[in-house]
């Protein structure tokens, strides 16, 4: 929780609560042209954001040493639960960004290093609030359906990597090489696999890169992971 407050007073030294937890609630609201005010979402109230922040730390590094999830997903609902806490006055954002970049490069994800994700959320920027309306729906309740928000998510890294290999001249436009190689590879494959054996058959492409496109598989429904973890193993999905 120290590094998030970290996070927030570095981006936003010049204000007078910079690293500091909102000390009211702070409702997301729509203004209308007639005057109108809607209430689109209640975070978590300003005297329980500490503790929810604790617990959200928590939660995350259990799923991270417990194995429990594939760290894509993880980092989705930690970002995901860390916007519906909304636990600064303002800034919630920006941080939201610079802990993503964080929590990826943790993971070996540096595509953040060279393409900027905070542009590519910029342009989207319609989809991610309605993506980010459609997962936070009972999130309070925690019956929320994360997988919207996985999908855009998932879905800006996987453009973040596809721009960098164009930009770095390695790809044909419409598509990028290395992602053809891995899915070419995938497709190969008889019975279960793990990202060794995919990583031992395509030895220029990073692990990362291999992660990023077997979570984009399974989104598709082509491929299924059994298990969690460094012991997680695939399977192509029999569409037949």
């Amino acid at each position: 929780s120290e590094t998030i407050k970290e996070l927030h007073a570095l981006s936003h030294g010049e204000v007078w609560d910079a690293g500091k937890w909102k000390e009211k609630d702070n409702d997301i609201i729509r203004k209308y042209p007639d005057g109108r005010i809607e209430v689109i979402y209640k975070p978590v109230s300003a005297k329980q954001t500490p503790e929810a922040i604790n617990q959200l730390c928590l939660s995350y590094e259990d799923s991270i040493n417990q194995l429990k999830y594939p760290p894509l997903y993880a980092i989705v609902c930690l970002v995901l639960d860390f916007l519906c806490i909304h636990p600064f006055r303002d800034g919630n954002g920006r941080v939201s960004r610079l802990l993503t970049l964080l929590v990826l490069y943790q993971h070996g994800f540096i595509v953040g290093k060279y393409i900027s994700l905070e542009r590519i959320i910029e342009q989207s920027k319609e989809t991610y609030y309605e993506t980010l309306n459609k997962s936070s729906q009972e999130w309070h309740d925690a019956k929320h359906d994360v997988m919207p928000w996985f999908n855009y998510f998932l879905g800006t890294i996987i453009g973040a990597y596809k721009e960098f290999e164009q930009r770095a001249g390695t790809i044909k436009p419409s598509k990028g090489a290395k992602t053809e190689i891995v899915e070419t590879t995938v497709e190969k494959q008889l019975g279960e696999f793990s990202i060794s054996d995919i990583e031992r058959e395509c030895p220029n492409v990073s692990r990362p890169m291999i992660r990023v496109v077997l979570e984009e598989l399974r989104a598709k429904g082509r491929i299924k992971v059994l298990g969690t973890g460094r012991n997680a193993r695939w399977r192509k999905r029999d569409n037949n």
